[in-house]
């Protein structure tokens, strides 16, 4: 049975541009969300999208923006159906533009099945919560903020910061221990220098046919901006959802993509809210971000990692400030530690990860992981106080358990946290790197570790730690 495409209905002129927008008035029968055609006498076509209907008024948002256009010489064909893209497994392997056509000079995608790209959140009635960690080679956030298999978990960071560099690393290297795993990539707004640095860091991955990778660069429309994290997690959910496979989904920059919205919003005359972003910026971000996890009884799972930067490392702006009201934790790169030459400049003590107790643990990372973790970071805060007291009094008036925590902070960053951007390090070595940096303080000080697991992990002053696979503890 062949389905029937509805029926176009094209009206002439425009009443007004403002910005990105046209204004179409005399229009029936148009709704909200539905795709239209701007034909121009040039005979050039460009896709838009219907943004809001009052009585006869159509407000339409142009994708590739209104350059050019003469509202009173223009046709605007309405065509009946929301936006849709085609899914399968086609996307992978390849980069697209922000709207899903090629750039890698191969044919456009084609498909049996079309989705539309507005998508909606998961229904929490069928939600499973998020089970299995998805490891991402980076020690410190597989130890410490573990990434589990249906979690939404942004990276906070600020310009100049090399958030881009470990959002690339994690794509590149994450992996669910054998089962097929894939990853969507989706840039917003990103310097072509950015976003051609992402696509060299992420070819071989690309190359495996594991990745799908849609670039959207600060010259492009800011409508298509948009729109391009829905068609990314268009193309994640089918992979996730009917083929059954673990995706997970990179988003950066979110900054961006809150930006592009506030000008439409503008654009728009709509009231602005805090810091002229729109009133609606929360349920927005929400959906988008709700549009991961696990659907009971299927096998699937779907995972952001959504990248943003914080305007002068202001965590409390809004961008930030509402992702953390949505997301499962964060994870947040530091200034300081990227002047000391730290990779990655993780701030241990601001980031968190929600569900990393679902995740880890007997079964699924190892036995000693959650009780190894939780004494690294409560050794972490004492050092910072000893480092504050040290600042006041000099290190020479500590006492011999304070001087062990600033070694312990010196080890910290010099043997766990800092690793090469082309490293990727298996599980057991991260957790054996967080015993030997744990091991710089005095046994009794690690009230929070089981005595056994002391006893087959920690190395005393002297002893010589055996290497991965001499079959020592």
């Amino acid at each position: 049975m062949t389905v029937e495409e509805p029926l176009a209905v094209e009206y002439s002129g425009a009443r007004d541009i403002q910005g990105p927008l046209l204004v179409v008035s005399g229009v029936k029968g148009v709704g909200w969300d539905e795709l239209a055609s701007v034909r121009l006498p040039s005979g050039e076509s460009r896709r838009a999208l219907v943004l809001e209907v009052h009585d006869d008024l159509a407000v339409v948002q142009v994708l590739q923006g209104t350059s050019g256009i003469d509202p009173g010489d223009v046709g605007i064909a309405f065509e009946g159906r929301p936006l849709e893209i085609p899914v399968g497994p086609g996307w992978l392997g390849r980069v697209w533009n922000g709207m899903g056509e090629p750039l890698d000079g191969g044919p456009p995608m084609i498909g049996d099945t079309m989705r539309p790209v507005a998508g909606a959140p998961i229904n929490p009635s069928v939600r499973e919560v998020p089970r299995d960690p998805i490891l991402t080679g980076v020690s410190v956030i597989d130890a410490l903020t573990t990434l589990v298999r249906g979690q939404k978990l942004p990276l906070f960071s600020s310009a100049g910061l090399p958030h881009l560099d470990l959002a690339s690393q994690i794509a590149a290297q994450a992996n669910v221990g054998g089962e097929p795993f894939k990853v969507v990539v989706a840039t917003l707004g990103l310097t072509h220098a950015d976003a051609a640095a992402i696509r060299r860091a992420l070819e071989a991955r690309s190359a495996a046919g594991d990745l799908a990778l849609f670039l959207d660069t600060a010259d492009d429309p800011v409508v298509q901006r948009i729109l391009t994290p829905r068609v990314a997690l268009t193309v994640a959910e089918h992979l996730a959802f009917d083929l059954g496979q673990h995706v997970l989904v990179v988003l950066a920059d979110m900054t961006s993509y809150c930006e592009a919205l506030r000008e439409v919003s503008s654009a728009r005359g709509e009231v602005p809210g805090r810091r002229a972003y729109p009133g609606y910026l929360y349920s927005d971000l929400a959906s988008i971000y709700e549009r991961c996890g696990r659907i009971r009884g299927l096998p699937g799972s779907l995972t952001q990692v959504p990248v943003l930067t914080m305007p002068a490392g202001d965590i409390t702006h809004p961008v930030p400030d509402l992702t953390g009201y949505i997301t499962e934790g964060q994870v947040v790169l530091s200034a300081e530690l990227h002047g000391e030459g730290i990779y990655p400049p993780v701030d241990v003590l601001g980031s968190l990860s929600r569900l990393m107790r679902q995740g880890a643990g007997e079964g699924r990372t190892r036995s000693d992981h959650l009780a190894l973790s939780a004494q690294l970071v409560a050794a972490l805060s004492r050092a910072r106080q000893v480092r504050d007291l040290a600042d006041l009094i000099g290190v020479a008036a500590l006492t011999d358990t304070d001087r062990s925590y600033l070694a312990f902070a010196d080890s910290f960053n010099a043997d766990l946290e800092s690793q090469r951007v082309d490293e990727s390090r298996t599980f057991d070595e991260t957790l054996d790197r967080g015993w030997t940096v744990a091991s710089k303080l005095p046994a009794r000080e690690l009230t929070m570790v089981p005595a056994s697991d002391i006893a087959a992990h920690y190395i005393a002053a002297g002893d010589s730690k055996p290497a991965p696979g001499d079959g020592g503890e």
